[in-house]
């Protein structure tokens, strides 16, 4: 069975894909095309029997979010590799996910990194052609370095087919100058690792709204345009909180003195609840949901589902009234989080005083904190007191959250909020 397939690359791509060093790290700006890129050179491997015996598997910290990710760039490049004739040489299941060359026997599957049990489940994968030779990690700022060192583990023995190699594919959006991405794949020049870089200036497939919209990107939000427009680290100076650690910890209720919910109401841009433990004044960032373009019924629904705690107080955006009301109808214990002025400041300056220890399953707290940073004046370079008002919905909360430790007396009483 052969296709006669044509793809369509960006040159700027080529090194990568051509590449058979254990590492590819792959940073790169929003719309670069690098997970397009990524997505197709593994469909045209893995469906040449050239590559017969290599299997792919694709890696985020939480295994369903592979399914609008990985699954969806992979499937998408099947469909732009082969046409109507996709079947013919494509197996695609969706429960559970499974991709499979009808050519080859080679296959690809999806997991998470997310607990212990989901890191037991990596080391005994196995296949029924063939080993584990590939490995795509999405996100991949969303993993721990402890993550990775199990997965690496994982690709060894020896290979029957010469044409195969072991090989594992980063990519992401740079986040923090301090992650430890960049101190491992970046930093020091290695012959196991291919450091590549790209922006969406370098995609040709680019329309011209996207250009527009990253230009108004770029006057609006300079330094965000950095991160997102140009795929930079993001900077260290202007960060608003260093003292933050992400570990795993227990987050049973008994081991903290309090713990409450926090949350930022939002719609386009991100709707954000975090569950808090407070341990010796110290801040445990347990668990968080974070949607877009969801109301607030769904996002009571989804709470339910996820068995958000109904007894725990919720800290909420005073803004939202209405909002707030909907969740105490739910039963919720929410109540608003007054905003004063000099509240903003006073709440970070009360966050920079705590440690803050944040479960690696918070992934979009961590990128949050990672490039929550001062604005700075654009005529001189100086960081102004005022932080960044793009992405920081988590934050928001997490400030919201430090409210009631702040300030117990508007807080700590023996009164519900009304409808309990």
């Amino acid at each position: 069975m052969s296709a006669a397939v044509k793809v369509q690359f960006n040159r700027h791509f080529r090194e990568v894909n051509r590449t058979k060093r254990r590492y590819r790290a792959l940073r790169g700006s929003a719309g670069s095309g690098k997970s397009v890129n990524i997505a197709q050179d593994y469909i045209l491997k893995l469906g040449d029997p050239k590559y017969s015996g290599a299997n792919l598997l694709c890696v985020r910290k939480v295994n369903e979010t592979n399914r609008n990710s990985t699954y969806s760039e992979l499937v998408g490049a099947i469909n732009r590799i082969y046409g109507q004739r996709a079947d013919e040489f494509w197996e695609v299941l969706k429960s559970p996910l499974l991709i499979r060359s009808r050519v080859t026997g080679n296959e690809i599957i999806f997991r998470g990194m997310n607990d212990a049990r989901d890191r037991e489940k990596i080391k005994s994968i196995t296949f029924t052609h063939g080993k584990l030779t590939w490995i795509w990690a999405e996100e991949a700022t969303e993993l721990q370095e402890s993550d990775v060192d199990i997965l690496d583990d994982r690709l060894r023995g020896i290979l029957l087919n010469p044409n195969l190699y072991y090989q594992i594919t980063f990519t992401f959006n740079p986040v923090s100058a301090t992650h430890w991405i960049k101190r491992k794949y970046f930093d020091k020049a290695s012959r196991d690792v291919l450091a590549h870089h790209s922006t969406y200036l370098q995609n040709r497939f680019i329309d011209p709204a996207y250009h527009r919209r990253m230009m108004r990107r770029k006057q609006e939000d300079p330094e965000g345009y950095a991160v997102y427009g140009l795929g930079e680290w993001g900077e260290l100076g202007g960060l608003i909180l260093k003292n933050f650690v992400v570990i795993e910890f227990d987050t049973s209720f008994d081991r903290f003195d309090t713990m409450h919910h926090a949350q930022d109401f939002g719609f386009n841009h991100a709707n954000a609840i975090l569950t808090v433990g407070v341990k010796d004044g110290d801040f445990y960032i347990c668990g968080e949901i974070y949607v877009h373009e969801r109301d607030t019924s769904q996002i009571i629904e989804m709470a339910d589902r996820q068995g958000l705690s109904k007894y725990l107080p919720m800290y909420c955006d005073s803004a939202e009234p209405d909002r707030i009301q909907m969740w105490q109808n739910a039963g919720y214990y929410a109540s608003a989080v007054v905003k004063e002025p000099g509240s903003v400041h006073a709440q970070i300056d009360y966050l920079k005083q705590r440690k803050i220890y944040i479960h690696p399953d918070c992934v979009n707290t961590t990128k949050e904190i990672q490039q929550w940073s001062w604005q700075k004046d654009k005529k001189t370079g100086l960081y102004l007191d005022e932080p960044v008002t793009v992405f920081d919905d988590a934050m928001a909360a997490l400030r919201y959250a430090a409210e009631p430790l702040r300030r117990p007396e508007m807080f700590y009483s023996n009164q519900r909020p009304s409808g309990w």
